[in-house]
């Protein structure tokens, strides 16, 4: 019992004041009280660390005297107890549990003796505490939010960025304010999942991290001196852009303009932006789970998921990633890099046959399962997650189809992300039964003056059919076509999007169109040189750039290739494979009627300007062992130069 007093000498206490005035009684304060050291003297405030986190209803009742007069009967004094032996009985049972919950107690710190040390806390540790009670916002009321917006975005991702930016470029005295439900201002998740695990001092303290190129920058778009107070947006004569965060959308009137935020506040505008993104799908034995397990178990989407999982990652042993698609992948692998001086075991568990199948056909997703294996991540493919249970008192135990467990300090779920689209049903708006999202035309738009952008556009697609994106550069000209048409340019959709992916020294990739496993390829490898090895990636902002500015392909001149190792062409299906030696670097055209409608560039960059200029044609080629030498596979160019 002394142990356990020790513990509690550190716990929080509430401490509630309640004030009694005449009729009207209410609760006064309500406040948090660390009291961190048994010897510290209580009448100094300096030792004690106190917030007042929220107040109680001041209209709640209590049934406690008001304070007593001459003329009142509560001055007449209250009569002896009668002599009842049910207080015996009652103290006696008291007595009976108290010792019951020492004698477990006692039983539980000789099995777990490490469980009797409670931690000092910190002063960060208060400060987490007190943000689990009491919900950031800035503003910290919705007093001066103003009741009207030309242009209000709702979602404070790279899409809103975009929009954002595009408007104060046609438009540089607008007036913008974005409604986001996250504490920070905008900025990019990729890095998230790749670079920012690279460079521990800069990725992990500064939010910073060093692009392929060399350049650094900052994961945030912009300095937080940009976004103007929105407390003077009323009164800017030149405009703004005003994030309020903290804060949600949760109605959405179409006909007269108007968005309800989670306070009760309504903002009318005159032009709006849905750019709410997606969110993390989860399985359903982790949501099936006790409450005990769940907080072992975490998603990957946001800056703070990055927080929390670094946290985690700083006192585990052992994690495990769940999915086998871009962001399972590259977190594996960035996690395995990360936590190769801390010992740290990365698990990677898929029901799939590789990684990323759902996109490279089966021989490729093998291959680059064998790879990732390689950095040392731990890849249990063709594997289901059948049962979860706490294991030897903090750890979790997962039990495989294959009849198999896994130990793990934790989970990161990553098995793809639906859109979120929870202002649909009551705002009227149609969304695909398909693929999902806010069914929008070519210009992006929903409605009269109400557009979205980003992952949860199901937008329309001149060349490929309707289509949803869920990539960062996707977010970048879909976010900035629709601030374009906000302000009345009114431009279709032409652009093709890409994407691109890390995985290891071994892989990487850029892609356009459609990339879908289920297509048929056509596939034309070559082996690496020290050619490939100077070449990388374009840098975020060179991609955004490239988004913008839809850079032209002059043509180029098809080299015949004169080296004798030169592959052939294979048609390649779950069955049939290319006759090569290994996949260093190649062309994977993914067709559909003879024509392409997807192509990606494996360890092959900077390239994709040449790639989207075959997308957009509409030719059927006959000899796509020409159109790979586009891409100068074979190291022609740099040979002759």
């Amino acid at each position: 019992m002394i142990q356990l007093a020790g513990r509690l000498q550190t716990s929080l206490y509430r401490n509630i004041t309640r004030t009694c005035l005449n009729n009207s009684q209410t609760i006064s304060a309500y406040s948090i009280i660390i009291n961190r050291n048994k010897h510290t003297n209580h009448s100094s405030t300096k030792s004690n660390v106190q917030e007042n986190a929220l107040k109680l209803d001041p209209t709640k009742k209590f049934d406690c005297p008001p304070q007593s007069s001459s003329n009142s009967t509560y001055n007449t004094p209250f009569p002896p107890p009668k002599n009842d032996s049910s207080k015996y009985i009652i103290a006696g049972g008291i007595a009976l549990v108290a010792g019951l919950a020492g004698f477990m107690y006692y039983k539980n710190s000789q099995e777990n003796p490490e469980d009797n040390i409670a931690p000092k806390k910190t002063d960060k540790d208060v400060e987490k505490e007190i943000k689990k009670i009491v919900k950031f916002r800035s503003p910290e009321t919705s007093e001066n939010i103003p009741k009207h917006i030309p242009y209000l975005l709702i979602g404070g991702g790279t899409a809103s960025f975009a929009a954002f930016r595009a408007i104060k470029s046609n438009e540089p005295k607008a007036k913008v304010m974005v409604v986001s439900d996250e504490a920070v201002f905008p900025y990019m998740r990729p890095p998230l999942s790749k670079e920012i695990w690279f460079d521990s001092e800069l990725g992990i303290e500064k939010a910073r991290f060093k692009q392929w190129n060399g350049a650094e920058r900052s994961i945030y778009y912009e300095p937080d001196e940009f976004y103007m107070n929105i407390e003077k947006m009323a009164e800017a004569k030149n405009g703004g852009v005003s994030v309020i965060r903290g804060y949600k959308v949760t109605n959405l009137n179409v006909n007269e303009q108007k968005v309800t935020l989670d306070d009760g506040t309504e903002i009318t505008y005159d032009k709006c932006l849905i750019a709410t993104g997606s969110v993390p799908k989860t399985l359903d034995v982790f949501d099936r789970a006790s409450p005990k397990v769940k907080e072992k178990i975490f998603t990957y989407k946001s800056i703070k998921d990055f927080e929390n999982i670094k946290n985690h990652t700083e006192k585990s042993k052992s994690i495990a990633i769940v999915g086998n698609g871009f962001l399972g992948s590259e977190l594996a692998c960035a996690l395995s890099h990360y936590g190769k001086d801390k010992n740290l075991k990365v698990y990677q568990l898929f029901p799939e046959s590789g990684n990323m199948a759902k996109v490279l056909p089966k021989y490729l997703s093998e291959w680059t399962t064998q790879r990732i294996q390689e950095v040392g991540v731990d890849v249990i493919p063709e594997s289901q997650i059948t049962s979860v249970e706490i294991f030897n008192g903090n750890q979790l135990k997962l039990g495989l189809s294959n009849g198999n467990n896994v130990i793990v300090d934790f989970v990161v779920q990553s098995i793809g992300s639906e859109p979120n689209v929870d202002l649909a049903k009551q705002a009227s708006l149609e969304i695909d039964n398909r693929l999902g999202g806010y069914v929008v035309n070519a210009e992006l738009e929903a409605r009269s003056n109400l557009y979205a952008a980003g992952d949860a556009a199901c937008f329309y697609d001149p060349r490929l059919g309707r289509r949803r994106v869920e990539h960062h550069d996707h977010a970048v000209v879909s976010g900035r076509l629709a601030g374009e048409n906000m302000v009345g340019l009114k431009k279709p959709y032409k652009h093709q999007s890409m994407f691109w992916s890390d995985l290891g020294s071994a892989v990487g990739f850029e892609a356009i169109g459609l990339i879908d496993s289920t297509l048929p390829t056509v596939a034309i490898f070559a082996k690496q040189n020290q050619f490939d090895f100077d070449e990388k990636h374009l840098a975020l902002d060179e991609i955004e750039k490239d988004s913008n500015n839809e850079k032209k392909v002059e043509k180029q001149e098809v080299v015949e290739n004169t080296s004798e190792s030169a592959p052939k062409i294979e048609t390649n299906t779950p069955e049939c494979k290319p006759n090569v030696e290994s996949y260093d670097k190649g062309i994977i055209f993914y067709m559909r009627e003879e024509r392409i409608v997807g192509i990606l560039l494996w360890n092959v960059f900077n390239r994709i300007s040449i790639a989207r200029k075959i997308l957009a044609s509409d030719d059927t080629f006959t000899d796509l062992n020409e159109v790979a030498k586009l891409f100068d596979i074979f190291d022609q160019y740099h040979e002759d130069k």
